[in-house]
């Protein structure tokens, strides 16, 4: 086993995965505390039209990647040789993808009654993802295995606009430039990044556009372009409708909270990519050791969640109170019950790492879009009776359904299910812990 770990290709991986996790640690303390600051000086209702702004852009963003970030690393990998025309293509495919994401946009705006406020805080932020084509770059480097380069960029980039974003605080600044801050934060790093390239490799191909290349990428991609934008809506369809429905205030309470309970989401992430290769290694050796190891990892990631769920709910005043202040006092109410969501978050992460495993990738799709609907329906349901509490009971059900029920559905995923439900069962994961 030692002479394993000091195998160089352990050494290479250990980095990588080192620097990737510090700097989602290290991004998340200060985009976290620069966050709180920007809220606290911006009161509920500016804060919430920025949140909303944002929110609103997100949902659209899938269309200014067409899907094609996962595939660019497959492709860099299996055809390194094709360096500069795949990362030149690429890159054009991306400058498109924004444009699109920008017609489409301006499109729904048309039957939408924002304030021009609004809507230019909506248009800067959609400016800055036309920068999002340079991480190309990122994922070149991923797939060399050398994410030190990327990392070190970004942790300039996030130096660089949080002290902006404090800036701005400082001298008072009006709401629009905080969505110019959010704008800069993409140009920035879209700057470092070609720098970085052109340190390390060369100019970037920005020249090496080829069809035969974007027919194939976008052949293989488009199938992820409608699953984004799922994804998208699952996830951020909550704030824009607490708009609508309610008002802005709403959305800035809503959002103040969810910023906290989502502060911590990529812990799961990071676990399961530490632990999940010693799952795979069981599979290939025995049936029962690989559903052991399963049901060890969910009873991991179901009472993780629950031991920082649990604090929070019965600190949620406090802690509102003392990172936001009292114009936030209303956003405990929301912490207390969205925390819970983490639990299924959690979940989910597992289960998709298993799904994907055992070649049943479709059902990604199908839960996805079934929490994309339930989302709608549910806010649709509860928003007008409950108020910003409706939006997190929504949220609840959607993440319930998604990442356990659904499993329950159909048969091939009806294993799982019962692992999931074992895990959930504080008597059954007590026993296996003991006995």
């Amino acid at each position: 086993m030692p002479n394993f770990f000091a195998r160089p290709g352990f050494r290479k991986y250990f980095a990588n995965t080192s620097w990737l996790l510090g700097e989602r640690i290290l991004r998340m303390a200060i985009s976290l505390f620069v966050g709180i600051y920007v809220a606290r000086y911006l009161g509920p209702e500016r804060f919430g039209l920025l949140s909303y702004a944002l929110s609103f852009v997100w949902l659209f963003s899938s269309l200014a990647s067409f899907g094609l970030d996962d595939i660019l690393v497959r492709e860099l990998v299996q055809r390194p040789e094709q360096r500069n025309n795949l990362l030149g293509t690429v890159f054009w495919l991306k400058v498109c993808g924004t444009g699109v994401m920008g017609i489409a946009i301006a499109a729904v705006l048309q039957f939408m009654a924002e304030d021009q406020r609004t809507s230019w805080m909506i248009v800067i932020i959609a400016f800055g993802f036309l920068f999002q084509a340079t991480n190309v770059i990122e994922f070149y480097f991923q797939a060399q295995v050398q994410s030190k380069f990327t990392v070190r960029a970004q942790v300039v980039q996030l130096l660089i606009t949080s002290l902006f974003k404090i800036y701005l605080v400082w001298n008072k600044a009006e709401l629009v430039w905080f969505a110019l801050a959010l704008m800069l934060d993409q140009a920035v790093v879209a700057v470092l990044f070609l720098l970085m390239y052109h340190w390390k490799i060369e100019w970037f191909p920005f020249f090496s556009f080829q069809w035969k290349h974007a027919k194939k990428l976008m052949i293989d991609a488009w199938p992820l372009i409608f699953t984004g934008m799922v994804v998208s809506v699952y996830m951020k369809i909550d704030q824009v409708m607490l708009k609508e429905m309610l008002d802005a205030k709403a959305v800035g309470v809503y959002a103040s909270a969810v910023k906290l309970c989502e502060a911590w989401y990529f812990v799961p992430t990071a676990v399961m990519a530490s632990l999940f290769p010693a799952v795979i290694e069981a599979r290939k050796k025995s049936e029962t050791v690989y559903d052991e190891r399963i049901q060890k990892l969910y009873d991991l990631m179901v009472w993780g969640s629950v031991a920082i769920a649990l604090p929070t709910t019965l600190l949620a005043d406090w802690v509102i109170l003392i990172l936001y202040g009292t114009d936030f006092q209303e956003a405990a109410d929301v912490l207390r019950i969205y925390i819970w969501a983490g639990v299924f978050v959690s979940l989910g992460v597992a289960s998709s790492k298993w799904l994907v495993t055992e070649n049943l990738q479709r059902y990604l799709f199908y839960r996805t879009a079934l929490g994309a609907v339930l989302n709608i329906s549910c806010n649709l349901w509860l928003i007008p009776i409950y108020g910003i509490r409706g939006a997190v009971f929504a949220t609840l059900i959607s993440y319930f359904i998604v990442a356990y029920a659904s499993l329950g559905f159909f048969k091939k995923t009806r294993g799982n299910f019962w692992a999931a439900t074992c895990s959930l069962n504080p008597y059954t994961t007590f026993q296996r812990v003991f006995r």
